[in-house]
């Protein structure tokens, strides 16, 4: 099996900055693609960022500029550094791998989600 655990999540001011860690375990031989989501109350899970094995990225137009998405291949880990905070980034954070298993197998697996809030 594979797990993926995020942390960093909380309640910020807006304009402020939070980090978001998200470290895999388990059966894994190789992780692809890696990437973050958010889904706001009454709202479609929508993509934040995504980055390749090879860190390659890509972020959803909103974030651009605020946002990077960063990956640490050697400790199965994806970070989202969140700069310049909006209430409207208020939502859910999850993040996303697709792995390849000892097994051969190829999964997309989920975490178990994050609160940001940004508020005052």
């Amino acid at each position: 099996q594979v797990q993926l655990v995020e942390s960093g999540g909380g309640l910020v001011q807006p304009g402020g900055s939070l980090r978001l860690s998200c470290a895999t375990s388990g059966s894994i031989s190789r992780i692809d693609a890696m990437g973050w989501y958010r889904e706001a109350p009454a709202k479609q899970r929508e993509l934040v960022a995504t980055i390749t094995r090879y860190g390659t990225t890509k972020y959803e137009d909103s974030v651009k500029g605020r946002f990077t998405i960063s990956r640490d291949n050697a400790k199965n880990t994806v970070y989202l550094q969140m700069n310049s905070l909006k209430p409207e980034d208020t939502a859910v954070y999850y993040c996303n791998a697709g792995v390849i298993t000892r097994t051969g197998v190829f999964g997309d697996y989920w975490g178990q989600g994050t609160q940001v809030t940004v508020s005052s």
